[in-house]
């Protein structure tokens, strides 16, 4: 069916759009850019140097755009032209000229660039890029070079509206629909397009903008990326004297302390289907503008996230179906995990998603081991599009995986949770009924005071198969977390950064501390711990495991470990 519609959306595009010819006279209003901007960039890129998502290019002289992308997530990047604000805080004429060459030197070949270049989400962040940077280029700029930028603008214009007419993924839809209402309303000679654009974004944001403020992919760092849009959108139509479209509206003021509920005192988001790094400085600028500085949300059942809280002691778990496939192109096989944290500490996390995103990683983040929950037969508990199979599948899927991704193609379908009070939940699902017969099931109850975690995993068997499984759960631990195993074997002493620790006891004898990997670091991938149990399932059986912290033991605790063994002293 996915095939299908990917098919009858490539054969849409090819139609000529009845507006194709209309091109911008002016510019009227230049949108705001919410991202962090750093001026030392300025001078790597008037070096020849441009460094992004990991990667670098030296250029020796030579235009840029005659190099090929040393990666796709670099090519994104520098082809979205995100990097103007770099120029722009510069605020120096050097910076301003060498700005105004290299999008001269783009605009002059835009059609022999490479194809990274023509993609949807690029296009649509080249083109918002140029409308709030456009004070940079065009302030002193001859007239050449201003008919070609607003001839650009307009070229950018009719691609987004092409791409728009072929479908593609909703996620790209709903960027491209914002770059087309802010060029709209920011350009003299578009404002015909304005009334389908805003009709546009209403029935996207409608589709992907669930009633309790998550995006429809369970991706929080998508919220992130819609709310730095949408935040100077809104500000655009009031700046014209337009009202805003009350989906728009609805959409921000939902989403804003959905965002909280990821957050853990740290001001890091919780690590859940597609979340990375985050940018605390981008995060800390959108909940700005939450007017409510409420609460963050605790239960978010649309969306499939639970939040528990107490004390200083917070609790953030996936109990959400797995997302629509053509919006699971970000989605992880992390049903039931969760992560805890203590104040500014971090304990429990998932492994979080690499950035830039290498395949071979990408792959093992996504997995149901990278996460802290159960798994079954070293299953993941979802499975995901791949170029695996006969030759036939390997073409049909590598044709998908251009139009869509690598989706999730099959996941937990029912998925229940329940919230008997405010500080326990229960949640289950069927991820391993089909191949295993295997239910599985997670109680969590923290504390009045937070303190302590109790959790228990049922693993249930349906009855429709009888071999025996194994079963293993894991509990990935943040990187400078210690973790040690306690005399008697059935405990993990854990120290955190600052000294507070906490103990893990378990009533299964087969328990371990394994290396784990923690993706999400902002330096790169990073080695980490894991505490891991293990069980062979033969019948229906809980699993019980707590975390509790110790009572400070004053300033000069100190953690005393002999081999295997750890004490608090």
């Amino acid at each position: 069916r996915e095939g299908l519609a990917a098919l009858r959306s490539a054969a849409l595009r090819l139609v000529p759009s009845p507006v194709a010819r209309t091109t911008p006279r002016r510019l009227l209003i230049a949108p705001q850019d919410l991202c962090t901007s750093d001026p030392t960039v300025a001078s790597d890129i008037y070096a020849g140097y441009f460094v992004f998502e990991g990667r670098g290019l030296s250029t020796g002289g030579r235009s840029p755009f005659s190099f090929p992308p040393p990666s796709p997530a670099w090519g994104e990047a520098f082809y979205g032209f995100g990097w103007l604000r770099h120029l722009r805080a510069a605020d120096t004429a050097l910076a301003r000229a060498n700005a105004k060459a290299l999008v001269g030197d783009f605009l002059a070949k835009r059609r022999g660039h490479h194809r990274i270049a023509r993609h949807t989400p690029v296009v649509a962040r080249r083109l918002l890029s140029f409308l709030s940077h456009s004070p940079l280029l065009l302030d002193g700029a001859d007239h050449e070079l201003y008919q070609r930028f607003v001839r650009g603008v307009g070229a950018g214009v009719r691609d987004l509206e092409r791409d728009l007419r072929g479908g593609g993924r909703p996620l790209w839809r709903l960027i491209a629909v914002v770059a087309l209402c802010q060029a709209s309303l920011c350009c003299e000679g578009l404002e015909g397009r304005l009334r389908r654009a805003t009709r546009l974004l209403a029935e996207e944001l409608e589709r992907q903008i669930l009633a309790d403020g998550g995006h429809a992919s369970r991706n929080p760092h998508a919220m992130i990326d819609l709310l730095l849009d949408l935040l100077p959108l809104r500000q655009s139509y009031a700046s014209r004297g337009f009202d805003p479209p009350e989906a728009l509206l609805r959409a921000i003021d939902r989403m804003l302390p959905m965002l909280r509920l990821f957050r853990h005192g740290d001001g890091a988001l919780a690590h859940f289907n597609g979340m990375g790094v985050t940018a605390v400085d981008r995060l800390a600028t959108i909940l700005a503008y939450d007017e409510g500085r409420g609460q963050p949300m605790r239960h978010a059942p649309r969306s499939g996230y639970e939040r528990l809280e107490a004390g200083r002691t917070v609790l953030i778990a996936d109990v959400g179906r797995a997302p629509p496939t053509r919006q699971s192109g970000a989605a992880h096989a992390g049903c039931l995990s969760f992560e805890l944290s203590s104040g500014l500490q971090r304990i429990v996390i998932n492994c979080g998603a690499p950035r830039p995103p290498a395949e071979e990683a990408l792959g093992a983040a996504r997995s149901t081991a990278a996460h802290s929950t159960a798994v079954v037969a070293d299953q993941s508990s979802a499975r995901f599009l791949s170029g695996q199979g006969s030759w036939p599948d390997r073409l049909v899927a590598a044709w998908l995986m251009r139009r869509l991704g690598a989706v999730m193609i099959r996941g937990p379908e029912a998925v229940a949770a329940e919230r008997p009070d405010a500080s326990s939940l229960t949640a289950r699902h069927d991820g391993y009924r089909e191949r295993f017969g295997v239910i599985h099931e997670r109680r969590w109850r923290l504390a009045p005071d937070g303190a302590r975690l109790d959790g228990e995993d049922l693993l249930s068997r349906d009855g429709t198969q009888s071999e025996d499984v194994a079963v293993t759960i894991r509990f990935h631990l943040m990187p400078g977390v210690r973790a040690n195993r306690m005399q008697g074997g059935q405990g993990v002493m854990l120290v955190l950064p600052n000294r507070e620790a906490w103990r893990f006891e378990t009533n299964l004898l087969d328990l371990r501390v394994e290396e784990s990997v923690f993706f999400a670091s902002p330096n790169g991938m990073r080695r980490t711990d894991q505490i891991v149990l293990g069980a062979t399932l033969a019948r229906s059986m809980p699993l019980h495991w707590s975390f509790e912290r110790l009572p400070e033991q004053g300033p000069n605790a100190q953690v005393k470990r002999s081999g295997d063994q750890a004490e608090l002293l």
